[in-house]
């Protein structure tokens, strides 16, 4: 049975962004520390069209992540900019071809029509709720897996709702003290979770969990 799989890296005190998000520092300050255990990863880098990079223990992890998904879902925050679209509205963070290679669904309180970029990502633009967002993109993932890309304010919604299948936290090992924490606002929502794997890596432990039964 298709997934909604949510993954996303965080710091030992909870942050998955620093303080003082902007256009120009995305991940807030110290962010960026959080992803640094991917950056270096060939499994990383071939998809966002760069070449080397490493092979180590979170090699799979990513591969198993990107393994059967057939469509992607975000917040707006997570793709770029706010408020009303405007005349030369925001195209996201990655260029003409993004690494997505599937269809992307992104939560917006304002309608545009679909952007389509290179290499098969069309951004679809989802005004109607996190449950139409999710069905629409089930009926393009095809049977596949639906990845939640993030943020936090999103997936805290798709928690509160009881959506979300699977959970996997890349926990890394710094302190942040301050920016976006991904389990406020959910009080006994998210409910018990049942940890299904832990892989350590070299500046990381991968933590995958699925809802208690």
């Amino acid at each position: 049975m298709a997934k909604l799989r949510f993954n996303i890296s965080m710091s030992l005190d909870g942050f998955i962004a620093g303080p003082n998000q902007s256009k120009e520092n995305p991940l807030g300050e110290g962010g960026m520390q959080l992803h640094e255990w991917a950056f270096a990863l060939a499994a990383w880098r071939e998809p966002h069209g760069r070449e080397g990079g490493e092979v180590n223990a979170s090699t799979e992890v990513v591969e198993q992540s990107l393994a059967n998904v057939g469509a992607t879902l975000m917040g707006r925050n997570m793709f770029g900019g706010e408020g009303p679209w405007g005349e030369q509205p925001w195209d996201g963070w990655w260029g003409d071809d993004p690494p997505f290679h599937m269809p992307v669904f992104i939560l917006t309180h304002h309608a545009r029509e679909p952007v389509e970029k290179h290499g098969g990502t069309t951004f679809n633009f989802v005004t109607d709720g996190i449950e139409s967002a999710l069905q629409q993109a089930q009926a393009a993932a095809g049977g596949k897996d639906v990845h939640l890309g993030g943020g936090a304010d999103i997936a805290q919604q798709y928690f509160k709702a009881g959506l979300i299948d699977e959970l996997q936290i890349h926990l890394v090992p710094v302190l942040l003290g301050a920016g976006t924490r991904l389990f406020d606002n959910l009080g006994s929502a998210l409910g018990a979770l049942e940890c299904l794997r832990v892989v350590e890596a070299p500046g990381v432990t991968h933590l995958t969990y699925r809802p208690a039964m």
